[in-house]
Parts: C-alpha cells; structure tokens; sequence
C-alpha cells in the first residue's frame, strides 16, 4: 500500500488519510530515509573509490619490491667489484712491465700474469663485469672520465686519443669510468 502512497498525486495524502486512518504517512521520515539513502550511497561509492586507490598503490609496492629484488641480484655485488679493480689495474701494470723485461724470463712472467689476468677477468665476466677500453671510440661523458684534452688532426674531434685506465661496467651500469685523453678540434 505504500506503493500506492508514492504513486498519488500531492495534496492526496490527506484524502488516503481520511479514508484509512490506520495508514499514517509521514513525509518527514521518507525524506529523511531517502537523505540517509543517497549519503549511503555516497559513502559506497568514495569507499570503493579509495578501495581501487589502495589496490593499484598495492600493485606498484609490488612491482617495486619486484624491481628492487631484480636490482639487488643484478648489482649486489657492484661494491666488491669495485674493490677488486686495483688487483685487475696491478695485472695489466705487471704484463706492460714484465714485458719490458728482456729474456726468456720476461717473457714467461709476462705470460703467467696474462694466464692469470685472463682467469681473473673470465671469472668476474660470469658475474657481468666487463671492460672498457674505448680507444678511438667517441667520447661519451657516462663512461669516460676526460683527463685532459689534445689537439689530434689525424683523429676526430671529441674522439678518445688515449687510456690511461681502463673503465668497468657491471651489466649496464658504470662501476668505473674510463680515464682517457680525448682529442679536440682545431682551434679557430
């Protein structure tokens, strides 16, 4: 019967009053049940808002953690590396003196330090190191260390003319630039 209520016209609640008594329509508290509805429906709707916030925020911690983890694998060992450079630096030192060296005895120090050099370098190859010796190569600031430049009309401008140590990376990441001489242009 309440149906009926909504249905009627206005000014009819009197007359459906007068002709059952025991129907009693309040229009106050349908109002006020029809205000708590749509602040119901509000409230629904800025929770399931915040709901689709907070998931998509828990998918990127997610991808995140994932990425961190992946990094932490990739580059964990980046500082002992780093530390190792100097001993790979005093084999290539040794190999350029010994080979200095005249003799038989020379030679074969020369050549057990490159054995060894060679061992050293396979090994830290497997954990992604490798070298960089970017003689000739253009000069790229994100991996050479430019120690002095130098006029060179035999060799491109900006161009590395020399090494003076060589540079490491660890996968794509620079653990040492190289330290190189690059040649300039000719000055104007």
């Amino acid at each position: 019967m309440s149906d009926e209520h909504e249905n009627m016209p206005e000014g009819t609640e009197d007359a459906a009053q007068q002709a059952d008594p025991d129907v009693e329509v309040d229009l106050d508290q349908a109002a006020e049940a029809d205000g708590d509805l749509a602040a119901a429906q509000q409230e629904v709707a800025q929770l399931k808002d915040q709901l689709l916030r907070n998931q998509a925020e828990m998918e990127n911690i997610r991808r995140r953690s994932a990425r961190d983890v992946e990094n932490a694998h990739k580059y964990g060992i980046e500082k002992l590396l780093s530390d190792l450079l100097p001993a790979l630096d005093s084999y290539e030192k040794g190999i350029e003196e010994a080979s200095k060296l005249e003799g038989e005895a020379g030679e074969a120090v020369a050549e057990g330090l490159q054995l060894a050099q060679k061992l050293f370098m396979e090994t830290l190859a497997k954990y992604g190191l490798t070298s960089e010796h970017p003689l000739g190569e253009p000069f790229d600031p994100q991996k050479h260390e430019a120690m002095t430049m130098v006029p060179n009309p035999d060799m491109e401008p900006n161009s590395v003319m020399d090494v003076l140590q060589r540079g490491y990376m660890l996968h794509d990441r620079v653990v040492r630039a190289a330290k190189v001489v690059v040649t300039k242009g000719p000055e104007a």
